[in-house]
Formats: C-alpha cells, sequence, structure tokens
C-alpha cells in the first residue's frame, strides 16, 4: 500500500465489533485466570496498563507503519521522545566518548546534551549542520551517538542524513534524528540509514494544538534497545490524547499538503518583499540546500522563516505583534497560523549565526493563503 492508504489502513482496532475506531481503554490493571496466565501468559496478551491500551497499540501500530519501523514507543512529549532516543542510543558504557549534536538542535534538547550528557561520561560536540560527509573527520573519537534535526527548527539547514548516518554507522555510532518537520511523511530517515527517528506529536499529527506526544520509531536490533529502554523508563501517554493523534494521523497527509502549498506561495511573496533580506524555506529554488532537500524530501511542510533586511529584533517583535490571524506562540504544525521572533531562542556554538537583520519564524496553517499574505503585508508596512 502507498503511504496515504497506509495512514488510514493501519492502526485498525483490534476488536471485530465493527468499529472503524478503537475504543477508549482506561484501566491500570489487567486480570488474568490464573496466576500461570498472570505472569506467563500463552499467547502473550497485554497484562498491565502502563504497556498500552486500545488506542495506544494502534497509534504505535500505525506509526510503525508510517516508517516501516519494528517498534514505536510514545513519550510524553516530542521533547521526551528525542531524550528517550538519545538515551537508547547511547552504549551501555558510554564513559569517555562523544555525542556529536547538530548545532541546529531544539533548545530544549540542546540544553538535555549540556547538562546530563555528561552525568554518563558522554562529552557533548557541536557541529555545522551542513558538514555532510566532512562528519567523518569529526568521527576520529569514540562516539556514542550522532544526532541529527533536518531541517533546523530555527535555520532551517537541511542536513545530508543518508551520508551523515552511513558514516556514523561506520564509526560504530548510533543515529538520532528529529524528524517532527517531515511527520514521517514527507521523508523516511529510517530508509536513509538513520536508526532512530523521533517526533513531536504535538506538531503535525495531533494537528490541532490540543495535546503533548511524541514517537521514536526504529527497525532492527535498534527497535530492541528502543523496546528494552521504553520498557526500563516507565514510559505513559493518556489514552484519550492517543486517541486524538490516531485521529490527527488520518487527515495528516491532507493537513501537511495543505499547509506546505500554502507556505509555499507565502514564501515566494516575502522572498520578493523589500523588507525580506531572504527567506529560510528549502522548498525554495534559492535555498542554499534546495537541491540536497529535493533528493531526500518529497514535499514541503509550512513551517519556515525568513530575515528581515536590517530590522533588529525589538522591531521584528513589533511587526509580529501587528499581525491578526498569525499569533503569537510557540509550537507549529497545528491548524492556526503562529508567528514566532527567533532571536532570543538562536544558541550557537559551532557556527555563529550571522544575519542581516531579525528572524521571525512562520507556522502556515490551514487559512486561506491570501488572508494570511495579506496580514502579513500590512504587518510588514
Amino acid at each position: 500500500m502507498k503511504r496515504d492508504t497506509r495512514l488510514i489502513h493501519s492502526g485498525q482496532p483490534r476488536r471485530s465489533d465493527d468499529l472503524v475506531n478503537p475504543p477508549i481503554e482506561r484501566a491500570s490493571t489487567v486480570v488474568a485466570p490464573s496466576t500461570a496466565e498472570l505472569y506467563n501468559p500463552t499467547p502473550p496478551r497485554r497484562h498491565y496498563g502502563r504497556g498500552g491500551l486500545s488506542p495506544n497499540h494502534e497509534l504505535r501500530e500505525a506509526i510503525g507503519a508510517l516508517y516501516g519501523a519494528d517498534h514505536v514507543a510514545l513519550a510524553q512529549s516530542g521533547l521526551a521522545s528525542v531524550i528517550l532516543a538519545l538515551r537508547a542510543a547511547l552504549p551501555d558504557t558510554p564513559a569517555g566518548m562523544q555525542a556529536l549534536i547538530t548545532d541546529s538542535a531544539y533548545g530544549p534538547v540542546r540544553r538535555f546534551c549540556d547538562e546530563e550528557l555528561p552525568r554518563y561520561g558522554v562529552t557533548p560536540v557541536y557541529y555545522d549542520p551542513r558538514i555532510g560527509a566532512g562528519i567523518a573527520e569529526r568521527l576520529d573519537k569514540p562516539t556514542a551517538v550522532v544526532l541529527l534535526e533536518s531541517p533546523g527548527s530555527l535555520t532551517f539547514e537541511v542536513q545530508d542524513i543518508a551520508g551523515i548516518a552511513k558514516a556514523a554507522r561506520s564509526a560504530g555510532a548510533a543515529s538520532v534524528i528529529d524528524d517532527t518537520w517531515s511527520a514521517g511523511v514527507l521523508m523516511n530517515p529510517l530508509e536513509l540509514g538513520v536508526e532512530y527517528a523521533a517526533q513531536a506529536l504535538t506538531k503535525y499529527v495531533g494537528g490541532h494544538s490540543d495535546l503533548l506526544m511524541g514517537a521514536v520509531a526504529a527497525k532492527g536490533d535498534a527497535a530492541a534497545r528502543l523496546k528494552d529502554k521504553d520498557v526500563l523508563f516507565g514510559g505513559h501517554v493518556s489514552p484519550d490524547d492517543a486517541y486524538l493523534c490516531l485521529r490527527g494521523l488520518r487527515t495528516l497527509s491532507l493537513r501537511l499538503e495543505r499547509s506546505g502549498a500554502s507556505g509555499l506561495a507565502i514564501a515566494r511573496q516575502l522572498d520578493a518583499h523589500p523588507k525580506v533580506s531572504r527567506v529560510l524555506h528549502p522548498g525554495l529554488e534559492n535555498h542554499p540546500d534546495h537541491a540536497l532537500f529535493k533528493s531526500q524530501f518529497n514535499g514541503s511542510s509550512g513551517c519556515f522563516a525568513f530575515v528581515l533586511n536590517g530590522i533588529e529584533a525589538r522591531e521584528s517583535e513589533t511587526i509580529a505583534e501587528s499581525c491578526h490571524l498569525f499569533r503569537l506562540g510557540f509550537s507549529w504544525g497545528g491548524y492556526e497560523s503562529l508567528i514566532l521572533p527567533c532571536d532570543r531562542q538562536i544558541r550557537r556554538t559551532a557556527v555563529p549565526w550571522k544575519a542581516e537583520g531579525a528572524l521571525l519564524r512562520l507556522s502556515i496553517g490551514l487559512e486561506d493563503a491570501d488572508d494570511l499574505w495579506a496580514d502579513l503585508a500590512q504587518a510588514l508596512g
């Protein structure tokens, strides 16, 4: 089955009672008819609520079908999913090793790497997101894990995912990617050689700005390790939120298509605006990573940024506050459009961030693109 068909027909209810959606099961205790069945059920069956009832089970199955994964772990948030992937990727004795982290990594993930990885004896080392095959030179020291995020969620550099994953694998290092921007639909990092694909289901999969959740998908040996850590760390998500995520998954492709098309149209209009220096959208032909983007992605989502021409941060905040349809807020990927002044968030150590003016990020929702452009145009004016 092709991707869009899998989104509809995977993760179907386990019961044969003619329902197209799974029931929401809320329970901690699952009783058994005997002690033998309690401790060693034959065949294996659900035995405790933390392991996931419906629709947690169906959501994991559906995301697994999307990625072609052998195991999917659900986490309390997107941040928690990346942290779970990193902890699963670390070898059992990582002391004295390094972790290579893309300099464009999500800020809270960066904080985890800086504060927690050293507790395992692992040194976080940041690298240029555009390093490509050159990352092999950074793998001359024992490396536990390489973290990618493509495109970067503030500055939108596209990484050579296949090349970096191959170099990591050759050096005996695990690879982890934050795949929230593509939502597993616009690109499949597992097919490009990455071992652990994490994403914030909060964003495009949920799609309605009403839940927090994350997921990690993996195949083969990585899947077995992920499953073990998933159980060890005792993760669990609400069945009500899992239901909403599964519902969002059914319309994910259509929403991404609408958001992506509107986003690209608005990006082209911004690119021609005199107050805009450059637009950081990998779908634009003038983006420095456009050719690489076309080789690895099958489309664009609606999240991108633009640099103002000589306009500093305070004035950029006034522009953002002047919008009516675009609301000020963190997150992205919901049905509503958002605008975010980003300069306060940028943290770089490997490659200094240099820009002609302030940075504004947009998340394009499902409103009419002409109305959204009119809102931006009046704010820029």
